[in-house]
């Protein structure tokens, strides 16, 4: 019997993510969320960050609110304490992933439990469809060890975070999007193929070297601080590293196609949603 046919993704554009700062000063590079790329729905804002200086990071990300949408951070390196309103604590160590779901409202704190070395990691914001935005609040704490790992080829380690590489499962679950989160890491020259959800909208973001994205013939060199936005034709993007160490993220998610109302740290359908929220914040109902 034939193994099933697949057809190469290739990418559709590329960008560059923009230096930007957030919470009480802490800097980061703005990938989704900024001019070149407002969302890829159902992504709404990535962010990177990195830096070994403390003054970049240490004022961190007090009190704030959040509404109907989720926030992903995964930490590559230093710590970072996060406590919310409802009494809820804990600590995100390199490796680890915290999946948190909004919904109709909470009040949380993200503050660096380190005063030097380098802090590392991405904040990813997906949104939630209209049924699921006023959700109880819930989280999902993914400690490094409960990430499996695959070896998925000569050089080549995927770490997978949500959904499936091969026959291998993430650890979260329960999301509306059905999300696909891998983190990828290649040898020098090293390639490996990546299966993505049909209809998903998909990208990848390099953050260490130099990627090769893409069907021979057509594939599209992707630097580190470059984010590559996938065709949703393809079901399969091949990945091929260049002459230094490369890691990037591959992230995919079903799109939910409703209408987006954005203020600050609430998102939902309609301005006349985003004026309650507003009110429920102020009047202490999160």
């Amino acid at each position: 019997m034939n193994a099933t046919a697949t057809t190469p993704s290739r990418v559709a554009r590329t960008v560059r993510g923009q230096p930007t700062s957030d919470g009480a000063g802490v800097k980061l590079t703005r990938v989704i969320g900024q001019r070149g790329l407002d969302m890829l729905d159902p992504f709404l804002m990535l962010d990177e960050f990195r830096s070994d200086q403390a003054g970049d990071y240490l004022a961190g990300f007090p009190n704030h609110p959040h509404r109907g949408f989720e926030t992903v951070t995964y930490m590559l390196a230093g710590r970072m304490r996060h406590g919310d309103n409802q009494g809820n604590s804990g600590l995100l160590t390199p490796g680890s992933v915290q999946w948190m779901t909004a919904g109709r409202g909470i009040v949380h704190s993200e503050m660096p439990e380190q005063e030097n070395g380098l802090m590392a990691g991405f904040q990813l914001w997906v949104n939630l469809p209209a049924k699921d935005k006023m959700s109880a609040p819930r989280y999902q704490d993914i400690a490094p060890e409960k990430i499996p790992v695959v070896e998925a080829g000569e050089g080549v380690r995927v770490r997978v975070i949500a959904g499936r590489h091969g026959e291998t499962v993430g650890p979260v679950s329960g999301i509306a999007v059905e999300p696909l989160y891998l983190d990828v890491e290649l040898a020098p020259g090293a390639r490996t193929a990546v299966t993505l959800p049909a209809g998903h909208n998909a990208f990848a973001y390099v953050y260490e070297g130099t990627a090769a994205l893409g069907p021979d013939g057509a594939a599209a060199n992707v630097e580190r601080g470059e984010l590559a936005v996938l065709e949703r034709t393809g079901d399969e993007l091949l990945i091929s590293g260049s002459g230094v160490p490369t890691r990037l993220i591959v992230v995919a998610g079903r799109p939910l196609n409703e209408p987006v109302a954005r203020y600050g740290p609430f998102v939902m359908n309609t301005p006349e949603q985003i004026a309650e929220a507003i009110s429920d914040y102020q009047s202490g109902r999160f």
